[in-house]
């Protein structure tokens, strides 16, 4: 299923990600044409469908419309800044797929996961040596108490 494609090794070390991430260039802001006019109109993105729209024709002064050309590079796509690929995890079995790839994934726990799973699951994430992103989320309630 889906998890099983994640599960790809790559040839690029986490470092060597971070560093094409920081070269990737700087992307125009997508916004929705007229959004800066119009209060009503959200800025989220829209691609304009009108016949004689000038943005959609792409005349010079009006903002820039995304294309193909704009995508992220196929070696950093899907990675996260801190140079790995997250995977959320809903127990134990989940995060014990991930011993082997311990260096390319980081797991998320997953949020309709409860507090008292949830600790087994960091507890284990430590002794296997996995990054969890969200390690320390509702673990402060409890200690708190």
């Amino acid at each position: 299923g889906q998890r099983s494609g994640q599960m790809t090794a790559t040839k690029h070390t986490r470092v060597q990600i971070q560093r094409l991430r920081r070269k990737q260039r700087h992307l125009p802001p997508f916004e929705r044409h007229h959004s800066d006019l119009f209060k009503r109109v959200k800025t989220s993105w829209r691609k304009q469908r009108g016949i004689d729209s000038a943005m959609r024709r792409g005349y010079r002064g009006y903002p820039t419309m995304t294309e193909v050309g704009f995508g992220t590079q196929k070696k950093c796509r899907g990675y996260h800044p801190d140079g790995t690929k997250h995977m959320v995890v809903h127990n134990v079995q989940d995060l014990k797929m991930l011993t082997m790839q311990n260096n390319t994934f980081s797991a998320t726990i997953g949020h309709s996961v409860g507090a008292r799973k949830r600790q087994v699951i960091v507890e284990l994430a430590n002794q296997l040596k996995i990054n969890v992103t969200n390690a320390k989320a509702r673990l402060r309630r409890e200690e708190a108490e």
